[in-house]
């Protein structure tokens, strides 16, 4: 998965706000958490996040050195398990992005404090 620049949706964005004032972590991170967790969930397929008005993340702050892991990751949730063609660099961003909306909004819910973020971690 190559990219230089990823925008998260409005929705997540303010999500994000407010998820970084109740646990202290910064919105990098608390994508990185998000995405984990989506991916966890399994496929998001066709789906989409609404927009990608929001919050801009470069590829080095989002994914840093991990950006292959992490394309690795959503390339074996989403792929159909090596049946058809590999998904290209572009549909891999955009369900990237769906992981990080869907897992945001998950993250969200569930994390109430920092205490919280860390028993997430330890149950994964």
């Amino acid at each position: 998965m190559r990219y230089t620049k990823l925008n998260a949706s409005l929705d997540a964005t303010s999500r994000l706000r407010s998820l970084q004032q109740r646990t202290g972590l910064t919105p990098n991170l608390l994508c990185r958490i998000a995405a984990m967790m989506s991916l966890e969930e399994g496929p998001v397929g066709t789906i989409r996040a609404p927009d990608d008005k929001g919050k801009e993340f470069n590829s080095y702050t989002l994914t840093g050195e991990l950006t292959g892991v992490f394309g690795a990751m959503v390339r074996f949730v989403e792929e159909d398990e090596g049946r058809g063609e590999p998904l290209a660099n572009d549909e891999l961003l955009l369900r990237f992005a769906a992981h990080i909306h869907r897992g945001v909004g998950l993250l969200s819910v569930r994390a109430k404090s920092p205490a919280d973020v860390v028993r997430l971690a330890i149950a994964a």
